[in-house]
């Protein structure tokens, strides 16, 4: 389990192709305190460490993943926020963050007021998914609180630490990114339809 509180950033040395995979070479400030088996998340997608040696590891990306995740599009050079499991006695800084992404939406427009910013992102809304005001929502493993909650986008507005210490400074518009959706608020939603059935 994870809280969408970004702890470091790893760049892509590497994309090896074996089969239908995808194997990523990263170099990252945390890779000298990882262990092979070790779940880490990374833009929010849930990644088993296969290989880790100095400042250098190595995590593979099945297919099921890379067509539900904007892992296939990421390419050599590109930034990655990463994150290790919550400890069991770390405080609860974001949310509960699952590291199973929920589906890829798309950066709309970024307004920069200033400090801070602005980011509205789309998604489909035909898969069931949803946003509250005031809500939780975790992109690209960030956890970030919902304003301006639509039927299919959304906004967060950005501090200028979260803009300076993760990958959202390097967004273009019309970019793709993982949403993972609140974990409590999709249980009350199943369980909502279950009862209106």
């Amino acid at each position: 389990m994870f809280t969408g509180i970004v702890e470091s950033q790893a760049q892509v040395l590497d994309i090896v192709k074996k089969g239908t995979n995808k194997t990523f070479k990263l170099e990252s400030p945390l890779a000298s305190e990882l262990k092979i088996d070790q779940s880490v998340s990374h833009n929010g997608v849930c990644l088993t460490v296969e290989k880790a040696e100095g400042k250098n590891y190595e995590v593979t990306a099945i297919l099921e993943t890379l067509e539900k995740t904007n892992l296939d599009k990421v390419e050599i050079g590109a930034t990655i926020n990463l994150e290790r499991c919550m400890p069991a006695n770390g405080r609860f800084d974001g949310h509960i963050v699952q590291g199973h992404v929920d589906q890829i939406g798309l950066l709309e427009s970024i307004e920069n007021f200033d400090g801070s910013y602005l980011l509205t992102f789309s998604y489909d809304s035909n898969l069931g998914h949803m946003t509250v005001e005031k809500g939780s929502i975790c992109v690209n493993g960030i956890s970030l609180t919902v304003v301006n909650s639509q039927a299919d986008r959304f906004s967060v507005a950005i501090i200028p630490y979260t803009w300076a210490h993760t990958n959202l400074h390097a967004l273009e518009i019309g970019q793709s990114v993982n949403l993972e959706f609140d974990i409590i608020g999709k249980y009350m939603q199943k369980i909502m339809q279950a009862h209106t059935k």
